[in-house]
């Protein structure tokens, strides 16, 4: 069996081909900003490519949510990916959540996210 990457802060499992990554922090409703999940995503989709053993990556979160993408503490004070001036904030943008999509586009195998908690579109009424 291959060995898994060194994650921070996201659980990885393997087992009969399936992969799967849990965002693991419910804390932060597992915002990207302001923990290590970019690089843990990142680390992972570079990994399954390399892993003979992985036929399908699931993308789950752990907690009441999947991810609340931006955390909006940082946003709030401007501080942390958030902190300085427009160009400053692009430019960590680039090299941080960015990453993702770039990362995501590069698997080789499925990918399912596996979407728990308020993510839904709310209900119409009328």
């Amino acid at each position: 069996m291959a060995s898994l990457p060194q994650l921070t802060d996201a659980l990885l499992s393997l087992e009969n081909g399936v992969a799967v990554l849990t965002l693991n922090r419910h804390d932060l409703r597992n915002a990207l900003t302001g923990s290590h999940l970019i690089d843990d995503i990142v680390t992972t989709a570079e990994w399954v490519n390399h892993c003979q053993d992985v036929s399908v990556l699931v993308i789950t979160g752990a907690g009441s949510a999947f991810s609340a993408g931006g955390n909006i503490r940082d946003m709030a004070n401007r501080s942390g990916d958030f902190a300085g001036n427009p160009a400053e904030c692009a430019e960590r943008y680039r090299k941080g959540i960015q990453r993702i999509p770039l990362a995501m586009q590069a698997v080789e195998v499925p990918v399912i996210a596996a979407v728990n908690g308020p993510a839904s579109r709310p209900k119409q009424r009328g």
